[in-house]
């Protein structure tokens, strides 16, 4: 899993700066600050189209 970080980008909980590193995983990308630890998650657009309003995804399960 390679991560990259997001250049100039702020972390929303501890406002620390170029400390968000970016990967994915089941096909939702992921945001965490590598300072304190939060994260954020967000479905691809395929996945976010299948969920229902009152519905929030978890993860895609894909067997192999």
């Amino acid at each position: 899993m390679r991560k990259r970080f997001i250049a100039g980008a702020t972390c929303p909980g501890c406002k620390a700066q170029d400390t968000l590193a970016l990967w994915q995983e089941n096909n939702i990308d992921v945001v965490e600050c590598v300072k304190c630890g939060h994260q954020m998650r967000e479905a691809d657009k395929q996945v976010r189209d299948r969920v229902r309003d009152n519905e929030q995804v978890i993860g895609i399960f894909h067997p192999e």
